[in-house]
């Protein structure tokens, strides 16, 4: 059976070219997801201030609550910390030469000017005690180390970059109004002049530990080996000594995933990414290579029919096309594998260009995700190979010369009812943002128009036959001659013509429906969070972070009739389902009870939000309605800094798709912050006050806490999860590179389709058609196979969409720019229109009298 699948592969390589392309292209994809998979694992970046460290212990990274199943459990979103009373412990471990503790707060030096500095290339400025300079190591390059509370070291880089030097007197912006220090010393770390993530700036160990405003608690302890330990034996001596604590022990790469927390973030969301994306795309491929097999075995109707007469049993003929796709797909699995290398880094720098991830984040390459790729690329091309071999292998071979004289017609009933079966359910899936609100609504409806479309794809004979009835008028009118033969082609041919359309149709609908169905969330959100802002003014910092001040200050404005400070972050709860407990994350803010009711209409409908205080929570009525919370129950969840918490509820809101899914008191959503700061402040003026004097009153706040900005309250902005801030980009990330998938799918088939015509053209050039006519037919054939796809593509899409949008929005018309639509349906029609036009151009270019003899 090798032998003949060999002989009839190399006879009909033009055949595979299709196939083999999707193959390579589905496992380079699969490939390039798992290398970001592994690399979510073992990747990150180099640590900086931990270098000489051989083990850093650090807060715990996950939240795990009691009960959950494996792999349940959410990354901390905000910086955690150690008890100073495990320091001693830490010690005391043999092998230890120095447990050094760490202190980490934002640390912004002020110019004279009132500019703020960040760190090398916007990034962090951050202070620390003079302790764990030995980490890095930083050395002093000039001037002594910090020892009163108003002395402060620079490294090289910031100091030449503020200009400033031994003896000089600088302010610096922490956690308050800036205090007044002076330099007295210079430091550099083991090489260059300062780090490249962060600014760093030393003080006394008292002076740090009062700034960081976590008594008690240090960031992180750096462990210095003794002479002769080796670093795993000194982890495993450490992991025993703070058994049963909530920290990390870390070595090696893993160290940065403490010093920051956008490494610790980036390697879960990498993983969890990948995960998700390399499933869709293993899903995309099987779609895609089944399609294009069917095209490639449907062309070779008559040869199977031939051998099905000769006594060819159908497992015979299901083990032929199995053999042939093995063939193909373990050549284009191997280039494919190999070329997910590059495919992985393209999708690094794709992500760190959109800010998902850190630039400096590295990749871990190995050979397990290849294989497995390889693998699931061979998985897939083997279940296409038995999908499109069930109909030549069935046939009875008393039927078979007759099956292969005409294209069948009729679909089988199973066929049909599985199709119509998919197109209810999907249709039916549309619906839930109408009952479920958030990103389980939102992913509904996407995944509603995904299972539309392949229930089309089965029906789509009989779908594509029903169109073309209905456009065949139209062809003839536009043209006598090309008209009539494009139409008599297309009603004469609905299986090859459903084989063009449908991966068209996959494309224009997964474009459109990803594309507006995040910019309607966002939408629904931002207008949710503008029409229910009373606030007339919004307070930023250029820092991203306020003092904790800044909203007292404003309150004590004249004018002012109220003021919150407004405190981003996430809550982390369990969800109960059959046999296992799910855990979930949600965005949540911290507000001043008492001053919400001035600057923000929550639309509360039970509860009181000037209760707001203390350890108190208020909850929407979705989350409320689904743990059954009443006024005054006690409601359990984590915080983002992986603390349990215990409060009890006081309000209840509908406006959750602006502020959250929980509200919490000020007080208490900061201090479970790394940097105990605020996001904003939302003011409130007296109707009687003088809007112009009362934008100069906060604007002067700016000379007490450099950096504040002054804005309307119309630009206040919806509140989103850490996680999901950049969901957005990351989903047009991932509809290109589908996109670009199917795309060449799409040409693959398009070629392919009009490759096998070539006895058909030469016929019609022997009885008298024109070169031109012909290409005029395939030129109609191509707007009608773009036509069809584009209309079905955009119903499929819209119907969820415009459920979608009238469950978030109040309005069925979704949220975004129509470019984008106009775009997705010019390339539709410019992919068929080049696709085909190249193709026919190609196969016109035989002699009709050389053409016609040609075997099919």
């Amino acid at each position: 059976m090798w032998s003949l699948a060999w002989q009839t592969t190399k006879t009909r390589l033009s055949g595979f070219v299709g196939a083999f392309i999707a193959i390579l292209c589905g496992t380079a994809l699969v490939a390039g997801c798992g290398i970001l998979m592994e690399s979510g694992l073992r990747a990150g970046v180099p640590t900086q201030r931990y270098a000489e460290a051989a083990v850093v212990v650090g807060g715990v990274q996950t939240t795990k609550p009691p009960g959950a199943d494996f792999g349940e459990s959410e990354q901390v979103t905000e910086q955690t910390t150690v008890p100073e009373t495990l320091i001693k412990r830490i010690a005391d471990v043999p092998g230890v030469r120095q447990a050094v503790p760490e202190q980490d707060f934002p640390a912004n030096v002020v110019t004279s000017s009132g500019q703020v500095l960040t760190g090398p290339n916007g990034t962090q400025s951050r202070g620390h005690n003079w302790d764990a300079a030995v980490l890095a190591p930083f050395s002093l390059r000039e001037g002594h180390a910090p020892e009163a509370a108003n002395e402060v070291v620079f490294d090289a880089e910031l100091a030449a970059r503020s200009g400033v030097s031994v003896g000089s007197t600088v302010r610096i912006s922490t956690r308050s109004t800036p205090m007044e220090f002076r330099v007295t010393g210079i430091a550099t770390p083991k090489s260059g002049t300062g780090l490249t993530r962060q600014s760093a700036l030393f003080f006394s160990a008292a002076r740090a530990a009062d700034l960081s405003g976590k008594p008690g608690q240090v960031h992180a302890v750096g462990v210095l080996a003794a002479p002769g330990v080796s670093t795993g034996e000194l982890e495993d001596r450490i992991s025993a000594a703070v058994s049963g604590e909530p920290v990390t022990v870390t070595t090696g790469m893993s160290r940065s995933t403490v010093e920051f927390l956008d490494v610790s973030q980036t390697r879960v969301l990498l993983f969890a990414l990948a995960g998700s994306f390399g499933g869709f795309a293993i899903l995309v491929a099987v779609f895609v290579v089944s399609s294009t097999l069917a095209l490639v075995i449907n062309q070779r109707r008559r040869e199977f029919a031939l051998l099905r007469a000769i006594a060819a049993t159908p497992k015979q003929i299901r083990k032929l096309i199995s053999a042939e796709t093995m063939l193909v797909a373990t050549l284009a699995g191997v280039l494919g594998a190999g070329l997910g290398v590059a495919v992985g880094y393209g999708l690094r720098n794709a992500f760190a260009g959109i800010g998902v991830i850190p630039p400096d984040f590295g990749l871990a390459v190995g050979p397990l995700p290849l294989v497995v790729a390889f693998l699931l690329g061979l998985g897939a091309a083997r279940l296409a190979a038995w999908s499109a071999a069930r109909r030549p292998a069935s046939i009875r071979p008393i039927e078979a010369l007759g099956e292969a004289a005409v294209e069948r017609r009729e679909l089988g009933r199973t066929r049909v009812l599985i199709g119509w079966l998919l197109v209810v359910l999907g249709f039916g899936g549309s619906t839930v943002p109408m009952y479920v609100t958030g990103d389980g609504a939102l992913a509904a409806s996407s995944m509603s128009a995904l299972v539309v479309v392949i229930g089309l794809s089965v029906l789509g004979p009989k779908v594509v036959a029903f169109m073309t009835r209905i456009i065949a008028p139209v062809l003839s009118g536009v043209s006598r001659i090309s008209g009539y033969l494009a139409a008599a082609n297309n009603q004469a041919n609905a299986r090859r013509l459903a084989s063009a359309v449908t991966p068209v149709m996959l494309a224009v609908s997964f474009a459109i429906s990803m594309f507006y169905s995040q910019t309607s969330a966002a939408a629904a959100k931002q207008e949710q969070a503008v029409r229910s802002t009373t606030a007339d003014h919004v307070l930023t910092s250029t820092t991203g972070a306020l003092s904790p001040e800044v909203a007292a200050a404003a309150r004590a404005l004249p004018g002012v009739a109220a003021a919150t400070s407004v405190i981003r972050t996430d809550v982390v709860t369990t969800v109960p389902e059959e046999k296992r407990l799910r855990v979930m994350k949600y965005p949540a803010q911290g507000l001043d009870g008492d001053q919400v009711r001035g600057v923000l209409d929550l639309g509360v409908v039970s509860g009181n939000l000037a209760d707001l205080r203390g350890d108190t929570v208020a909850m929407s009525k979705g989350e409320a309605d689904w743990y059954d919370k009443k006024i005054g129950d006690e409601v359990d969840f984590w915080f983002a800094d992986g603390r349990p918490a215990k409060v009890k509820l006081v309000a209840v809101y509908t406006h959750n798709q602006a502020f959250g899914e929980y509200v919490l008191p000020a007080g208490l959503a900061r201090a479970h912050t790394g940097d105990r700061m605020d996001n904003s402040v939302l003011v409130r003026q007296d109707p009687n006050a003088d809007p112009a004097a009362m934008t100069a009153a906060l604007r002067s706040l700016s000379a007490r806490y450099p950096g504040l900005t002054v804005t309307p309250g119309s630009t206040v902005s919806a509140v989103e999860s850490a996680s999901g801030q950049q969901q957005f980009y990351l989903n047009l990330v991932a509809v290109g590179v589908i996109l670009g998938y199917v795309v060449i799918s799409v040409a693959n088939t398009l070629v392919m389709t009009t490759a096998q015509r070539s006895r058909e053209f030469a016929l019609l050039r022997l009885i008298g058609t024109t070169r031109g006519q012909v290409v005029r037919m395939m030129r109609l054939e191509a707007l009608t196979t773009a036509g069809v796809a584009a209309l079905l593509g955009t119903v499929v899409a819209a119907i969820p969409l415009v459920l979608l949008n009238l469950a978030l929005r109040d309005t069925p018309l979704p949220s975004g720019t129509p470019a984008v639509f106009g775009g997705i349906i010019a390339g539709a029609f410019l992919l068929s229109l080049v696709s085909l036009g190249l193709s026919t151009r190609v196969t016109l270019h035989a002699k009709p009298i050389d053409a016609i003899g040609l075997r099919e």
